[in-house]
């Protein structure tokens, strides 16, 4: 059946992206990093605990790890060593999620201004994007260091479409994880799921937006072929 007769989206002005397990296909990446990095500290990582850390500003996943662990869990240490080795995994490009690339590119071609909204701090969201090839295709990249409150909180998707001059409810915001379904929902624009590690739950079909396979699927709906 056609993407476009299981997902009806209303028309609109923006587009706005989140980056990890959305537009680039790095959250498997992560928790294996993850898993590695609790382990050479001496902790070991459980499904439940990464699942919860899925789309999570660094504030929250301190405090998450801070209840899973206890007080003495080094989370300044864990972070860098995350953050160092995904680096060095990230020389040889960061791989970017399929449809991902077209679908942006016929936003542009259609006058659609696009941007990021990411709860990741700027340098690792600029290396990302830009290792992709993906930095230059967007008008503008929201990330952790332009907020006061990171995702769930609407912040971030507020300020993208402030920056791009429409208002939140014109604004499609594609999503892959709970945190960011929330804060899209929360800023008032019509939000898809694209789920990636984590499927959604209860609460997020109780907000009722969209759970859609690929961005492929967004792109044959947003634009439908005659």
């Amino acid at each position: 059946m056609p993407a476009s007769d299981t997902l009806r989206l209303r028309p609109f002005q923006a587009a706005i992206f989140d980056m990890d397990g959305t537009l680039l296909d790095t959250e498997a990446v992560f928790r294996e990093i993850v898993y590695d990095v609790c382990t050479e500290l001496g902790f070991e990582m459980t499904h439940d605990v990464h699942q919860s850390m899925v789309g999570s500003s660094h504030e929250r996943t301190n405090q998450l790890l801070i209840e899973a662990y206890g007080v003495a869990f080094p989370y300044a240490l864990f972070d860098e060593r995350c953050r160092v080795t995904m680096r060095e995994r990230s020389h040889a490009g960061v791989p970017v999620k399929p449809g991902a690339v077209e679908f942006i590119t016929e936003l542009r071609d259609r006058g659609i201004p696009t941007a990021v909204a990411t709860s990741s701090r700027n340098p690792h969201a600029a290396h990302h994007l830009g290792a992709a090839g993906l930095l230059d295709l967007f008008e503008t990249v929201v990330t952790r260091d332009d907020v006061v409150h990171p995702k769930p909180h609407p912040e971030p998707y507020l300020t993208a479409a402030r920056r791009l001059g429409v208002e939140p409810v014109h604004c499609l915001a594609l999503e892959d994880s709970h945190a960011g379904v929330r804060a899209a929902h929360a800023a008032g624009m019509q939000t898809i799921m694209v789920p990636d590690l984590v499927g959604p739950n209860a609460e997020i079909e109780a907000l009722g937006v969209s759970v859609v396979p690929s961005l492929m699927l967004v792109h044959l709906a947003a634009f439908a072929r005659d």
